[in-house]
């Protein structure tokens, strides 16, 4: 029982927000195109992408287990890890089991809507597998793939993907709409990275904050900022976005605080914290008003 509760851990439920968040704002853009939605698809549709999500997370808890990263890590809310392996370690095995699980019904969905819609849902699929398998061990040691894997695999491979299988076309309201929980959800990797600076550089990983500095990664941080909401903004002005769509401009309440936050409290852990915090509502909020935007209208 021990060992089935430390798996379930390594799953980071509170995490897995940001997956129906991005799906529901793909369903949006579909809605909004007047397409007629096959609530079979959306069920796989959703249901694969959860499974992407736990695919990252655990595959992320088993092997920061195995290189020691965990043993030395000073953990938050919203960075370094469950702890669940260390304190179990004999569940290590049943976690990478569920991470190869969910990886395999992950492809296994993707494989049926590639027959379902044709090979325009490959190379999505492709990239977002890809992501899976080499987050931790090798995406973590190339700062820019680092920056910019998370948003992808949230914002245009999830968003786009969704809109895509429901809808059988891409379009430009999806391409504008995908790029907002890019700039957002990068950014929530990115400030979450500044507890565990000196750990990660002592197994090898290089991310902005290790091979650039905490100045560059405010910088990079505020820029993502200002793209994700300038985003929403210039979608409103140049028509393919509607008005009431501005209402996902209002949680860039919570994002600039954090800005001043990390600007402040970059290398204080306990004052940090509350901003880790704002950061991951404005990533989650954002994209769910916009999406509740696209189909009130």
């Amino acid at each position: 029982m021990k060992n089935a509760a430390s798996v379930l851990k390594t799953i980071r439920f509170p995490f897995l927000i940001l997956t129906p968040v991005s799906v529901f704002l793909g369903l949006s853009t579909a809605l909004q195109s007047g397409s007629s939605i096959n609530p079979v698809y959306f069920v796989l549709v959703l249901l694969g992408a959860v499974a992407a999500h736990i695919s990252v997370n655990t595959f992320n808890e088993y092997y920061d287990f195995k290189s020691g990263l965990d043993s030395i890590t000073s953990r938050t809310p919203f960075s370094g890890g469950s702890g669940a392996l260390p304190a179990t370690p004999n569940a290590a095995g049943a976690v990478f089991y569920l991470a190869i699980t969910t990886t395999a019904i992950t492809i296994l969905i993707g494989l049926c809507f590639v027959y379902l819609r044709g090979l325009s849902v490959l190379p999505i699929g492709l990239a977002g597998v890809v992501i899976i398998v080499t987050y931790t061990q090798w995406i973590n040691r190339h700062p820019f793939l680092c920056l910019i894997a998370p948003g992808a695999g949230f914002g245009p491979l999830m968003v786009v993907g969704t809109h895509l299988i429901l809808t059988g076309v891409y379009s430009l309201t999806v391409l504008i709409v995908s790029l907002v929980p890019f700039f957002l959800v990068n950014n929530i990797l990115l400030l979450n990275q500044y507890p565990d600076i000196e750990a990660d550089k002592r197994v090898g990983r290089k991310n902005i904050p290790i091979a650039f500095g905490i100045a560059t990664g405010n910088l990079v941080y505020g820029l993502f900022i200002l793209a994700a909401y300038a985003t929403v903004a210039l979608g409103v002005v140049l028509g393919p976005l509607p008005r009431m769509s501005l209402i996902g401009l209002i949680p860039a309440a919570l994002a600039l605080p954090a800005l001043v936050g990390a600007l402040r409290y970059a290398t204080n852990v306990e004052k940090l914290i509350p901003y880790l915090a704002m950061n991951v509502a404005a990533a989650v909020f954002t994209p769910a008003l916009l999406g509740v935007s696209l189909i009130v209208g």
